[in-house]
């Protein structure tokens, strides 16, 4: 017994001195040194992270993008122009209709850049992803033109896209009524590609993607319609005929109240703010960091 006491002791000083000789590191495993930044990280910082908790992703990474396609990183002086556009028609139409708290709290926390086009299998554009709600990529930065914007392709590309996927955000957090599912009933999945959308508007549908499921269906809708005008929104009915254009009312109606009493979003009143700074955006200075 003595000698497994003296054993034990012996394991302790040994384990005591051990100990005291293995000093901590004064220097954090973390790295402390702020990062370096150019002239654009400074700006991102200043217009998205601290005002919004916003990560405008710019540079081409990795682990950031889907490796399914085949991508390019975005231009510098395009990303420059892009971030300084989603600012201007996207944050700042939710900041003037909600207030900043409101983007602060259900933004995506990243907006990815990739340059080039991302192609799906069967052939179909990919104008944008969403992921989970904390990310929003968009694609085809390269085509971008900061000296001469063209609205309908800023829509197309970006800001259709914006609205489409923050309004998939919406719906994830709060849901809308089922009813909304029962209004049309000749989903078409994944043949939605070989759906014009001159047909989806007969069909009862305000685009060919919207025809492919219903939650899609019922954020095509905001999208599309705050990011067009009344004329534009008009001509669709047109187009969709007596049968499709009841429809796509029925369910524009189930759309608004939602955003209405679950949101505090008045869809007309956002719809102005939005076409009111797309009329602006040619006096914006797209080129330089100001």
């Amino acid at each position: 017994m003595k000698k497994i006491r003296l054993i034990w002791m012996f394991s302790l000083a040994l384990l005591t001195f051990s100990c005291s000789e293995d000093a901590l590191d004064t220097k954090s495993i973390f790295g402390t040194e702020s990062p370096d930044r150019n002239e654009f990280d400074t700006w991102i910082l200043k217009n998205y992270v601290n005002p919004y908790n916003i990560d405008f992703k710019y540079r081409y990474d990795d682990k950031e993008t889907d490796n399914v396609y085949h991508l390019a990183p975005a231009d510098y002086n395009k990303s420059i122009a892009l971030a300084k556009l989603v600012k201007f028609l996207w944050i700042d139409s939710y900041e003037e209709l909600l207030g900043k708290d409101f983007i602060r709290t259900y933004c995506p926390k990243a907006i990815q850049l990739i340059g080039s086009v991302a192609y799906n299998t069967q052939g179909s554009v990919v104008l944008g992803t969403a992921e989970g709600g904390l990310k929003i990529t968009l694609y085809n930065v390269n085509t971008l033109d900061p000296d001469n914007v063209d609205l309908e392709s800023l829509n197309y590309w970006y800001f259709k896209t914006m609205h489409h996927e923050f309004a998939h955000i919406l719906h994830q957090t709060k849901n809308y009524t089922t009813d909304f599912n029962l209004i049309s009933t000749n989903y078409q999945s994944s043949s939605w590609v070989n759906v014009s959308d001159d047909e989806a508007l007969k069909m009862g549908f305000i685009s060919n993607y919207a025809s492919s499921e219903s939650q899609e269906d019922f954020v095509e809708l905001i999208s599309i319609y705050v990011t067009h005008d009344e004329a534009f929104w008009q001509s669709q009915l047109t187009k969709a005929g007596t049968e499709g254009s009841a429809l796509i009312l029925q369910k524009f109606a189930i759309v608004k109240d939602y955003l209405l009493t679950s949101w505090g979003i008045d869809i007309n009143l956002l719809r102005d703010i939005v076409q009111r700074r797309s009329g602006e955006i040619k006096d914006l200075d797209l080129t330089t960091l100001n």
